[in-house]
């Protein structure tokens, strides 16, 4: 009883001691972590124009609901659609199933293991050893069989806490997993609604060239009566004839970019080629109720990829900490319940056959220190690396609305321009029809301004396309989108 004493009161010192060995921890002062960095300005600079079209408010546009930002109908039903079966989509929603088994797989490490055996066996023992020879005198065989089942566990005391760390960073990620797929379905989001766009607005291109190229094919009927009759010559025909050749070849290179456009949106709604329902009127979408910007510290819960970015600097300070603690010493503890007996006709006789161990087990890293200061090391610089892209990925993000915003407003001002330029050339092609009529215009001077008509017609076009683009990226730039449709593929 004294010696067990005398053992416990030594039992300290060893631990003191083990610590000491193992508890120096490298310095880091070579590849130093800061803080980092997340302060903006208080607001937007292409809000500080005084002619902006655009609301400045303070409150969170990135948080409407796409069904409230996308009046159109069918471009609201494209997206559900596309919602279900994105293929890219579907892959980002597995890796958190992914991210997710990995953080349970952290969280059982440092939860006791209890198993469950049964074995069975034989042993010969040299006659010329103690054991050997007490067997023979007490008349056992020479080979016993050894039969034994039972319960073996073992239990990795997590004392400084390395385990926990290492699971709340798995957790970290996981969380960062489901980030990355909201940031995707903002993604799919804005490519459907930028194609549909896209689709629409060649639609109404072709439909300005096929009223033009009936109006030019009118006109070159005119032409060529005026020819018969000897007030213009066959150069005047040629010159309408070729106008109209031409229309008709732009109408055919429109119709080709329709069919990949189209198709672009089957594939992102993960389905094979197939006509998409559109409104026939593109002139007649409507921009977005509000375009309110609101404030830029906003877009650290609104922005998808931002908040991921947070998750893995969170992830990767855990990282750094459980590797630090992987310097100290591991407590573990074994322990075993069960029967054992060399006849199986005495395997379950209790107590007689009854065996039970328990073990403690304190180990510190002498020897390996070099694996694990490299491991911290890598941690270090991991973290490093995180702060930086946060603040990469927040700096992009307040510029993307700069750029977003200033690029609504002038588009806003140059459509108005260009809807103003389509309705005075409009009223040119009734005076120059006049007056070429009247003989006081040549067909050169009604051609150029048939010309500068359907070019000012498709550019209104691509301007209002422009502008509905301009809407989907400020949208997306404000972080909108993925609220109500990040889904719950796994349980958090």
């Amino acid at each position: 009883m004294a010696d067990a004493r005398d053992d416990l009161r030594f039992l300290p010192f060893a631990v003191l001691l083990l610590a000491f060995a193992s508890g120096c921890v490298p310095s880091l002062a070579d590849n130093p972590v800061r803080d980092v960095r997340r302060d903006l300005p208080g607001a937007y600079d292409s809000t500080r124009d005084a002619g902006s079209t655009a609301a400045v408010a303070t409150d969170d546009p990135g948080r409407m609901d796409w069904r409230e930002y996308f009046r159109d109908p069918d471009l609201r039903a494209l997206i559900e659609a596309a919602l279900d079966a994105n293929q890219e989509l579907n892959v980002r929603t597995q890796e958190i199933f992914i991210a997710q088994a990995e953080a349970a797989a952290k969280r059982g490490e440092y939860l006791p293991r209890l198993g469950a055996g049964v074995g069975i066996g034989g042993d010969k023992v040299s006659l010329y050893t103690s054991q050997g020879y007490s067997d023979r005198a007490t008349g056992l065989a020479e080979v016993l069989a050894d039969f034994a089942f039972g319960f073996r566990a073992s239990w990795e005391v997590d004392v400084w806490g390395r385990l926990r760390k290492a699971a709340a960073a798995a957790d970290r990620r996981y969380l960062a997993s489901r980030e990355a797929r909201n940031f995707m379905v903002t993604q799919v989001i804005a490519e459907i609604a930028r194609n549909y766009y896209e689709l629409v607005a060649i639609d109404g291109e072709i439909e300005v060239l096929r009223r033009n190229l009936q109006v030019q094919s009118d006109a070159l009927d005119v032409v060529r009566a005026q020819k018969l009759a000897g007030r213009v010559t066959e150069l005047a025909v040629q010159r309408f004839e070729g106008e109209v050749l031409k229309t008709r070849g732009r109408v055919f290179d429109l119709d080709q970019e329709r069919v990949q456009a189209r198709n672009r949106i089957n594939v992102l709604a993960g389905r094979y080629p197939a006509e998409v329902p559109r409104t026939p009127e593109f002139l007649a979408i409507p921009l977005p109720h509000d375009l309110s910007t609101g404030l830029p510290t906003q877009l650290l819960e609104n922005r998808a990829d931002v908040r991921r970015a947070a998750l893995e600097l969170e992830a990767a300070r855990l990282d750094v900490a459980s590797s630090r603690l992987a310097f100290l010493p591991s407590v573990s503890l074994d322990a075993g319940l069960g029967y054992r007996a060399f006849d199986v006709s005495h395997l379950v006789a209790t107590p007689e056959a009854l065996a039970a161990n328990l073990a403690g087990n304190l180990v510190a890293p002498l020897l390996n220190r070099s694996a694990i200061e490299a491991k911290y090391r890598q941690a270090n610089a991991q973290q490093v690396q995180a702060v930086f892209e946060y603040e990469r990925t927040l700096l992009q993000a307040y510029t993307d609305v700069v750029n977003q915003l200033a690029r609504y407003q002038n588009l806003t001002r140059s459509y108005g321009q260009q809807a103003e330029r389509v309705d005075v050339l409009g009223r040119a092609i009734d005076v120059s029809n006049t007056l070429f009529q009247a003989a006081r215009a040549d067909y050169a001077e009604v051609l150029m301004v048939r010309r500068e008509s359907l070019d000012a017609q498709t550019e209104l076009i691509e301007t209002k396309k422009r502008l509905l683009l301009a809407t989907v990226d400020l949208y997306v730039a404000l972080g909108g989108g993925w609220r109500g449709n990040e889904g719950n593929p796994a349980p958090s």
